[in-house]
């Protein structure tokens, strides 16, 4: 195995030894104290065996792991505290408040705002959410790399005049990461906001450290700390999209990317669509699987569909942000309020479009 995918193929044990612990049974037959006991007993074993590290012990080291991880998740387990958690909800609750209390024209898009910014579906309407998922969007409405990572470059920007020395970089990485986790639990900590918000601490952390980035070995990174803090993760639906999607996006979009090459002369429309049309393909080939598992469907118009709504989504969170924080301070014009209501009356339409085809 070479260096440069150990990470990946350890990682790849790691939570094969977690879906593997998930299988084991559950109702008694295979207690917990006795798995705790059996897997510490094989990791001693295997750790003594290891003086002389070989490749196959190496990668057994990490199946077992997983194992272990997954079965003892039964024990307690020190949580964020409890004050942490009060305010983050707290935090939630307002933001939501707030987005309510803006005078939107159309009286669905607080709704849309809230699911898109807090997570939270239950005030949008049965119609919207058919609408949604018959179009092939669903995913829009549950947070993810794309919401965070909106939050992200915005955050990137408001920190920029605090400079560019070292002081300034650290001081400027470990707020991103306070946010970015801060934000994951104000939003319930779904397992996709959790591992973007792993991507973005693991990303920071390497800047700082002057480490290359790598995407692939961060990814994995990120699965293999999420998976160690919250095994049964590996069984929702959310979590193994978020992570199919994500290895589309390092491992087949670079690939479809290069068949439009950069002319590198000024600006190239072309270029922007095959891009958004590549990635959303990218995402598409890894989590079709899944989903077909699942929910026996496949959106036909997705191509279509990521098209119109992802620049739309992009937009509306942008301008939603702004317009919160402009009415929170009493200073909102007119004109911001209006676009962002214009945005999200253009995404419902083009959504129901795309539905009805």
């Amino acid at each position: 195995m070479g260096t440069s995918r150990k990470i990946e193929a350890l990682s790849a044990l790691f939570a094969a030894g977690v879906f593997a612990g998930s299988l084991l049974p559950e109702d008694g037959s295979a207690p917990y104290p006795i798995a705790f006991s059996l897997l510490s007993s094989l990791m001693a074993g295997l750790l003594t065996a290891m003086r002389k590290p070989g490749i196959p012990a190496l990668c057994l080291c990490f199946f077992l792991c997983g194992m272990l991880s997954y079965e003892t998740a039964a024990f307690p387990a020190p949580m964020t505290s409890r004050p942490v958690l009060r305010l983050a909800s707290e935090a939630g609750n307002g933001l939501k408040s707030y987005l309510e209390s803006i005078p939107f024209r159309n009286p669905e898009t607080p709704a849309l705002l809230k699911a898109l910014l807090c997570g939270d579906r239950t005030s949008l309407s049965g119609d919207t959410v058919r609408t949604f998922r018959e179009a092939g969007a669903s995913h829009l409405l549950a947070l993810s790399g794309l919401h965070i990572g909106i939050i992200y470059l915005m955050l990137t920007r408001l920190f920029a005049p605090l400079g560019h020395s070292p002081a300034s970089r650290t001081a400027k990485g470990i707020l991103t990461v306070l946010f970015a986790f801060f934000y994951a639990l104000m939003t319930g900590a779904s397992p996709s906001i959790l591992r973007a918000t792993l991507f973005i601490a693991i990303n920071e952390t390497a800047g700082l450290l002057h480490r290359k980035k790598d995407p692939l070995k961060v990814l994995c990174l990120a699965l293999v700390l999420q998976l160690a803090f919250s095994p049964s993760s590996i069984r929702s639906v959310g979590f193994q999209l978020s992570y199919a999607a994500m290895l589309g996006i390092f491992l087949i979009h670079p690939r479809l990317s290069a068949f439009y090459p950069r002319t590198g002369k000024g600006p190239d429309p072309v270029r922007k669509i095959w891009e958004t049309a590549s990635l959303s393909l990218s995402c598409q080939i890894t989590t079709a699987p899944v989903a077909w598992l699942y929910f026996r469907s496949f959106p036909v118009y997705f191509l279509i569909t990521n098209l119109i709504a992802i620049p739309l989504t992009t937009l509306l969170v942008g301008t939603s942000i702004l317009t919160l924080l402009l009415f929170r301070t009493g200073i909102c014009p007119e004109v911001m309020i209006s676009l962002t209501g214009l945005l999200a009356d253009a995404l419902l339409d083009s959504l129901q479009i795309i539905a009805s085809m």
